[in-house]
């Protein structure tokens, strides 16, 4: 099994815990996250870490408030630094033009060949977003490991166009959470599902959620 991580993540946490640390001691401890991660992970023997670039297509299609836009601005100290250490040392590969996300998705179904073979990939991280892709998960903060199927993949991404994303600024709908989103598509074709989105989002932001939320499948 290959393990595909997502080392943007890597960066803000170990960041924040060396902010008052040397380049050397602040790399340390990320080799040392990564390697016991590793650990966890037994049944992978390999790993592909990947880091978002620049110019997310993304931005341009935000119309209804700026795509991530509500982040602060402040970055680890050793942002950069940690960054460059990723690529350099671990591989880490630098996704321009979408996300690191992105990559993970695309490499999913690369690796399960069309979802056909699960049990060749897991995904680790803690972004919610790609429990849309199906196959393995590890959540490394609960360590969780924990397989999304179709119809649980499907469920969970329609979930989003109307519970919005606070973390990506993505707006969705007012007084709907995750338990009335659930409700209201549990249960539906994937046409009914996107009907229902309609009705209470309308068309547009709809297709805006949608090009904002949809992790990519292909290169």
């Amino acid at each position: 099994m290959i393990a595909l991580l997502d080392a943007d993540i890597f960066v803000y946490r170990v960041g924040a815990v060396s902010n008052d640390d040397t380049v050397h001691h602040a790399q340390q401890k990320m080799d040392a996250f990564i390697e016991g991660l590793l650990i966890e992970l037994d049944d992978c023997f390999e790993w592909e870490l990947y880091i978002t670039g620049t110019n997310n297509f993304r931005k341009e299609k935000a119309v209804t408030a700026p795509y991530k836009g509500n982040r602060k601005s402040e970055k680890p100290t050793h942002y950069e630094a940690l960054r460059k250490h990723l690529q350099k040392k671990w591989k880490a590969e630098l996704i321009d033009d979408k996300e690191a996300d992105d990559m993970l998705a695309i490499r999913q179904i690369e690796l399960t060949k069309d979802y056909k073979e699960l049990d060749n990939s897991i995904i680790v991280t803690l972004d919610k977003d790609l429990d849309q892709i199906e196959g393995w998960h590890y959540n490394f903060v609960k360590k969780d490991k924990y397989l999304v199927e179709h119809e649980e993949a499907l469920l969970n991404f329609y979930k989003q166009f109307l519970t919005g994303d606070r973390v990506d600024n993505i707006i969705g709908v007012k007084g709907i959470g995750d338990v009335k989103a659930t409700k209201l598509l549990e249960g539906k074709t994937e046409k009914e599902m996107w009907d229902t989105i309609v009705e209470h989002l309308g068309l547009d932001r709809a297709i805006e959620n949608g090009h904002l939320l949809y992790m990519l499948r292909h290169k």
